[in-house]
């Protein structure tokens, strides 16, 4: 595979040349390379070319691109929890997308490494799109990592730039004999995601983000990859200091971890390896209202311990997915580039329809939820301040299971409060009818305007109601002080229609 990487000041012509940088224990520092901006190549995922096009330099941004490469090992996972090597020293090449204050003195010290989620097999920085409002108002950098399952899309887009790019199978022979044998081995992605944290955190010069002084580096993500990465490889990535690769975790929607090489299964039910492992760093687990129920097998007690530092927020009105997920979404024409086709509009990025048709939730309560978690696992590791606690969303009986229990407006009792269910000035209902990922979907209805009336009397009781939950919020530390600000000037809109 040609590539050209950096590592220290030493060009290497191929990764099969590669050498360890000396003296360096622990998780390897991989090498990698700057892919410019040159004409009309470009990175997919560029700041400009998505759902939300965010103007970085108007923030103190600058956004860059790497290729990032050395070897991975494949591991095999056992159902006792054991981890061992299957195969060892393989090839990989993946990318990153970097978005850094242009001053260093701009900077928090915090980055947010994020799994880009690839389900539609191109990259979708889901948690970029629920929170870079934040990572930019506090000056977090944030990098993206590209999984195996993206990388014939990256390189379909740009076979130039992405030329690189690979997560060969080391294997000659198939899963199974006579099976066909796979050209990806997505197993080398553990070792990748640990190496891109010792790059970060590493001294070595003109690596990304060398003009920054970087204190604590969290990964992120929706999906089961973050919780086999936490279960199966955090105990064993460590760097030359001792120190483990990831400072924190925040997952989104807890699931099932997923398989650890491409000829193992996923752990099944009732398997111990799916419960959320004890950590010696700190886990904050985020859960919307709508996926309660799928995730009450991942529940635990919330613990300050020394190797099991977790918490488990359950967030009282909110869908599984709303609008704000996709404002780092690529932009249609960049997804056909990329796979060939495009689901759905701008609007509703579906190819089904729900039953009546609904728009994309628009109350952003998991960004406001996700913001403060963030700022908590920063407190949590910077400072030596835990998180709050929080009560578990109440649930009862139902059919066939359980059930959340609600109030009057449909949204569930307990959990992590929030303006939208503690001042609300509309019903929120947190699945729709119709095919597919229509049971996923939230949608909003707002209260009329004698409803409306007969709630708040007036715009000001309106405003201050708003206002006084807020304030509350900000206490308990369930609200950043620059969400509340946003809440509180939309309640006085809101409130004078």
């Amino acid at each position: 595979m040609r590539t050209f990487f950096r590592s220290a000041v030493i060009l290497f012509s191929s990764i099969a040349g590669f050498a360890q940088v000396p003296g360096v224990t622990g998780v390897p520092i991989p090498k990698w390379k700057l892919v410019p901006v040159a004409g009309a190549s470009v990175p997919f995922l560029a700041s400009e070319r998505t759902f939300a096009p965010v103007d970085l330099a108007k923030a103190g941004y600058v956004e860059e691109e790497f290729i990032v490469g050395g070897f991975a090992n494949v591991y095999d996972w056992q159902p006792d929890g054991s981890v061992s090597v299957k195969t060892a020293n393989a090839p990989y090449a993946t990318r990153i997308l970097v978005r850094r204050p242009a001053n260093a003195s701009r900077f928090s010290g915090n980055v947010i490494v994020e799994i880009l989620h690839s389900a539609r097999r191109f990259d979708w920085p889901m948690m970029w799109g629920y929170s870079h409002d934040y990572f930019l108002e506090k000056g977090d950098a944030w990098v993206g990592v590209t999984m195996p399952n993206a990388t014939a899309g990256l390189k379909t887009f740009s076979p130039a730039r992405y030329s690189d790019l690979s997560f060969a199978n080391p294997s000659k022979e198939g899963c199974a004999p006579n099976a066909a044998r796979s050209e990806t081995e997505e197993g080398l992605r553990w070792d990748a995601i640990s190496q891109v944290a010792s790059l970060l955190k590493s001294n070595v010069a003109d690596r990304p983000l060398a003009a920054l002084r970087v204190e604590a580096v969290f990964l992120t993500m929706q999906g089961g990859e973050l919780q086999t990465y936490i279960n199966a490889i955090h105990p064993r990535a460590i760097l030359a200091s001792n120190k483990p690769a990831y400072d924190g975790y925040l997952l989104k929607s807890p699931a099932a971890p997923v398989r650890i090489n491409q000829c193992a299964t996923a752990p099944p039910a009732n398997d111990p390896r799916r419960a959320i492992r004890k950590t010696n760093v700190p886990v904050i687990a985020v859960v919307a209202q709508g996926e309660v129920i799928d995730a009450l097998p991942y529940r635990r007690p919330d613990s300050d311990a020394a190797d099991d530092k977790f918490r488990f927020y359950e967030i009282a009105g909110a869908g599984h997915i709303d609008k704000t997920a996709y404002a780092g979404f690529p932009v249609l024409a960049d997804q056909i580039a990329a796979v060939g086709s495009a689901q759905g509009t701008l609007e509703w990025p579906f190819n089904v329809t729900c039953d009546p048709p609904i728009p994309m939730m628009s109350a952003p309560l998991m960004t406001y939820a996700f913001d403060a978690a963030f700022d908590s696992l920063a407190q949590w590791v910077r400072k030596g301040i835990p998180a709050p606690r929080a009560d578990r969303i109440q649930t009862g009986p139902g059919e066939p299971g359980a059930a959340v229990t609600t109030d009057d407006y449909g949204h569930a009792k307990g959990g992590v409060r929030n303006t939208y269910v503690d001042a609300p000035s509309a019903k929120l209902a947190t699945n729709s009818n119709g095919p597919g990922v229509c049971r996923e979907m939230g949608q909003e209805s707002p209260f009329d305007k004698v409803r409306f009336q007969a709630e708040y009397p007036s715009p000001k009781v309106y405003a201050d109601k708003v206002a006084q939950v807020a304030d509350r919020l900000v206490k308990e530390r369930w609200l950043t002080e620059g969400d509340a600000k946003k809440i509180k000037a939309e309640a006085q809109v809101r409130g004078s229609k």
